[in-house]
């Protein structure tokens, strides 16, 4: 299955980024099912996709990326690595996924060069305008609902603080925090770009299906 987002080369605009963004945790999966699970969400397509697997030693990083890259590249599926730049060099992923607190997004697009996707986690309508000027990418905001994995970050914004950033903010915005497939809806009418998943995904007995379920509600042709 192949879909009309984000040809590879080059990797922008990212106004046709795709509306799903599914952010890695194999801690919920189990390690040793981690990399064919991957394989069979990539194969669904119409997403982004980016491996969060902070506690990784370096090696086994690189060794994952390198392994996932063909598979997203088939699939014409962007691929980004969790704050690591070097990683991304050493691969050829086709961007990085910043935290408030990484390194400034121009140096970073120094080191990457104009091309590269730049995505910024922000928890702030301020926050997500300022990553704006600074040249990200694309937004993810949040915790938009309530959701175990993000309470640390503050209580939930709603999807009024999101619709004020979405009319405020260019770049493409996506939302996180308690998504399900039945909030998506909700999301898409505040003028957001998509929706960033963890748990939905990788609690599910069935990943890919719930991808799909995902793609189709967020209006991706097959």
């Amino acid at each position: 299955m192949t879909h009309d987002y984000f040809e590879l080369p080059p990797f922008m605009p990212t106004t046709h980024l795709p509306p799903l963004y599914v952010v890695t945790d194999r801690h919920q999966i189990g390690a040793g099912e981690f990399l064919s699970v991957l394989e069979n969400i990539i194969s669904e397509g119409g997403l982004m996709l980016q491996l969060r697997e902070k506690d990784l030693p370096t090696r086994t990083l690189l060794t994952w990326a390198q392994t996932i890259l063909p598979w997203a590249e088939r699939y014409h599926v962007p691929f980004l690595i969790n704050d690591r730049v070097d990683v991304v060099l050493a691969t050829g992923a086709h961007g990085v996924h910043l935290r408030g607190n990484s390194l400034p997004i121009n140096k970073v697009r120094d080191c990457l060069g104009p091309d590269r996707l730049i995505g910024v986690s922000v928890h702030s309508v301020d926050e997500a305008v300022q990553r704006e000027k600074e040249g990200a990418s694309f937004i993810v905001l949040g915790p938009i609902y309530d959701t175990p994995s993000k309470r640390a970050y503050g209580s939930p914004l709603g999807t009024t603080i999101l619709e004020e950033a979405c009319q405020r903010c260019e770049i493409p915005i996506f939302a996180i925090g308690g998504m399900s497939v039945s909030r998506v809806a909700a999301i898409k009418n505040t003028g957001a770009s998509g929706v960033a998943v963890i748990s939905s995904i990788f609690q599910s007995t069935t990943p890919a299906e719930i991808v799909k379920h995902y793609t189709t509600q967020l209006g991706v042709s097959p």
